[in-house]
């Protein structure tokens, strides 16, 4: 079965940006009987956790434990409005596996699309201090049953790549337990898993699958929760070409998510095949969103060289969807570098109120013929 084939995205979550009143709203209008909860956040909002299945395997998710990366949200909600299209799909899956979603941990940052939370906390950064109330939030769920495996679900910057030329749309990690990155049992459980879902998307979208790197962070949240013996996996989506609002890699972060659900019931903990996990591509620091070669600067003497541009994402007051807002990262040679996009300014004016464009601010030039 070709779950591509049968991918449908949610109607009522057009947008990237998610707004939380607007997620509670259909969560209650439309699944009811499914949440419940479980406590609220810094600024009292409400942080639910979705339920469904009956089967023997556990598994628990959350999504936007960073505000400003909703791709797993719209998995969640595009799996369900999928598998409610496709009900023989769907009994299977939940026949075999009970399901804890918990969707929009950091409804906080969430409304503002920021990384942290409303008192500037990086929720995967604060597994020991507990000092946000979502990551106590999280916490409590994993400790209230045992799970066979959880799924920690993120996104990615656009300057990653599986090989200096792809995007890495989709990136996966059985993270380590330790520093020395010991392959134990729990993490070739997570690998078999990932392992298995590669397999199914690697025809799907080619060269676009890059593995995450698997140094041991002390604070993080995968990290821990598999050292105490929960495997976890974790996901992370990221670019796809020419797609910033991130509609094709939100339809592949929903595939991976139903092939990693069927994979767990099909692997029951076993280890098969986890070794492919290893063939999977490290990700690549390799790009920029713009690089603007070649700009002779106005000076006084002949001054040529490249500017890298990445754009930063703000939520604007009165717009439903996040704008892009393009920031000067590097100006000299950045032949290391590669842009999604690449402009040749040769022969061209650089048209600017100061000489130099300015480090990690906005862009204030345009180039003209």
């Amino acid at each position: 079965m070709n779950f591509e084939k049968l991918y449908q995205q949610n109607p009522n979550f057009p947008n990237r940006y998610i707004a939380p009143e607007k997620l509670f709203s259909y969560l209650q209008t439309n699944l009811s009987g499914y949440i419940h909860e479980i406590g609220t956040s810094y600024l009292g909002k409400p942080v639910y956790k979705l339920t469904i299945g009956n089967g023997e395997i556990n598994v628990l998710a959350w999504s936007q434990m960073h505000g400003n990366e909703s791709n797993a949200t719209h998995a969640m909600l595009d799996l369900l409005t999928t598998l409610d299209n496709n009900p023989d799909v769907k009994a299977d899956l939940f026949s075999k596996i009970k399901l804890d979603f918990i969707l929009m941990l950091n409804p906080d940052g969430s409304e503002r699309w920021t990384r942290l939370n409303a008192s500037d906390i990086d929720l995967n950064r604060d597994f020991h201090n507990e000092a946000s109330k979502e990551i106590k939030l999280l916490k409590e769920a994993v400790a209230e049953k045992k799970y066979d495996y959880a799924l920690n679900l993120h996104e990615q910057r656009t300057i990653f790549t599986t090989d200096g030329i792809h995007p890495a749309t989709l990136s996966f990690l059985a993270p380590s337990e330790n520093v020395e990155r010991t392959i134990t049992e729990n993490r070739k459980k997570c690998m078999a898993v990932i392992a298995s879902v590669y397999d199914k998307l690697k025809e799907m979208i080619p060269n676009q699958i890059g593995r995450y790197s698997d140094e041991f962070y002390p604070a993080s949240t995968g990290d821990n929760f598999i050292k105490a013996g929960m495997p976890t996996i974790l996901f992370e989506g990221g670019h796809f070409i020419d797609d910033y609002i991130r509609t094709g890699t939100r339809k592949y972060y929903t595939i991976a998510l139903y092939y990693a659900l069927s994979a767990i019931t099909e692997l029951n903990s076993g280890t098969d095949g986890w070794e492919a996990y290893l063939e999977i591509p490290e990700n690549k620091e390799t790009h920029y969103d713009i690089i603007y070669r070649n700009v002779k600067l106005n000076t006084d003497y002949e001054c040529v060289l490249d500017i890298a541009v990445q754009y930063r994402e703000f939520k604007k007051e009165g717009r439903d969807e996040i704008s892009f807002i393009p920031y000067v990262m590097e100006v000299g040679d950045v032949k290391k570098r590669k842009g999604w996009k690449e402009i040749d300014c040769t022969n061209k004016k650089f048209i600017c109120p100061t000489k130099y464009p300015k480090l990690d601010a906005e862009v204030n030039f345009f180039i003209e013929d």
